[in-house]
């Protein structure tokens, strides 16, 4: 501390050591920390003062903004055209959706030069309104229906598609019920989900859309499943302004009955070649159904044990032989028991409906008010969905 200069004052006493300062240093250390907050002072006023000559020309670069976006999708589009060797669609005011050798942008782009199979389309609001698809899995169904609602979509936002050629007709909504996925913090199942998001596609769906669907029904049991791909199906065909041009992906084959049953509902599946070992699926969409589902042939596809599929073998020989062997006096017997319940079930619904038109047949007209009159039909409204 002898050995400081006479002008540095003592700042602070350590252990090991004292700290000083002079009046010198004081000034440098005053105007340093002023400086710092001269400096974000500054900055602010730069900032605001930009930030308002920015605003005076807000619309314009806007403006400009969205016509720089517009011309890079453009130049995407174009590029991407050239490249990859896509065609112009014909966009339509008419219900029809004609594609012929159209394919999947993604996974052609995934695929060696030629390898990726490609497929036509045509559906309308009439005689091919519903593709009903078959065929096992990994044979290409949800490919197919997805690279279909791709290229609507590209062609309607002024994009060339991958196709040799297309007419497409303006759709107003594109709805896809795929996949499998729950809603956990809703508490709501894989079925839920499912029936939920089909209920939204039958709701707002119109005589002008585009619909997927990818085995509806799969998410509960067998016969329930059916029931409910049948019903949505008949619904799409028979409603009057619900008449979607629809790709529907089954593995139910009691659905292929449709086509017969229903107007604008059409068969088609994947060809597969089929030799005593293996199977090859061809990709190509054909009319008719798949009249097997080579669930062990994918099976075995997919790595799994040897002793599982020749197991799997056994009790589907089996499970065929039995129902091929089915006696007739099962089927007599099954067959009774059903007429017995149908009768016993009509005679019931008979004698409700009898009792109905009896109440109905005593009330005189003549007399009752306008509010008996809609007192009356609320209580016979109320009697027939209590006995339904």
């Amino acid at each position: 501390a002898d050995k400081v200069p006479e002008d540095f004052i003592r700042k602070q006493t350590l252990v090991n050591s004292e700290r000083f300062i002079s009046e010198k240093l004081k000034v440098f250390e005053e105007k340093i920390l002023s400086s710092e907050g001269k400096i974000k002072a500054l900055e602010n006023d730069l900032f605001l003062d930009l930030r308002e000559k920015v605003l005076k020309f807000s619309s314009d670069l806007e403006k400009i903004s969205k016509s720089l976006a517009n011309l890079d999708v453009l130049i995407s589009f174009t590029k991407t055209a050239k490249a990859k060797n896509f065609i112009m669609p014909e966009i339509t005011s008419s219900n029809v959706l004609d594609i012929k050798d159209g394919r999947h942008p993604i996974i052609e782009d995934a695929l060696a030069t030629g390898e990726f199979i490609a497929n036509d389309t045509f559906l309308d609001n009439d005689n091919n309104q519903l593709y009903l698809i078959t065929g096992p899995n990994m044979a290409g169904k949800s490919t197919y229906i997805r690279q279909v609602a791709i290229l609507v979509i590209m062609a309607q936002i002024g994009s060339f598609i991958p196709a040799k050629e297309a007419k497409i007709g303006i759709v107003d909504r594109v709805f896809s019920r795929i996949g499998a996925s729950d809603d956990l913090a809703r508490g709501q199942s894989t079925f839920m989900v499912e029936m939920t998001e089909t209920a939204n596609i039958l709701n707002n769906t119109t005589n002008k859309s585009l619909i997927i669907l990818d085995e509806i029904g799969r998410g509960t049991s067998t016969y329930d499943g059916i029931s409910i791909a049948w019903a949505v199906i008949e619904y799409l065909i028979n409603t009057k302004d619900k008449k979607a041009k629809t790709l529907f992906a089954t593995h139910y084959f009691e659905l292929t009955e449709l086509e017969s049953i229903l107007k604008g509902v059409t068969n088609y599946n994947i060809a597969i070649k089929e030799t005593d070992t293996e199977i090859v699926f061809l990709r190509k969409i054909i009319k008719g159904f798949a009249d097997k589902s080579y669930g062990i042939h994918v099976a075995k596809l997919a790595n799994m044990p040897d002793v599982v599929i020749e197991k799997a073998k056994k009790i589907l020989h089996n499970l065929e032989k039995n129902e091929a062997n089915e006696t007739p006096a099962k089927i007599k017997k099954t067959k009774s028991r059903d007429q017995f319940m149908l009768f016993d079930i009509k005679d019931k619904l008979n004698q409700k409906i009898e009792n109905i038109i009896k109440e109905i047949k005593e009330i005189d007209t003549d007399r009752l008010t306008p509010i008996e009159a809609l007192q009356k039909i609320y209580s016979l409204k109320k009697k027939i969905d209590s006995q339904n």
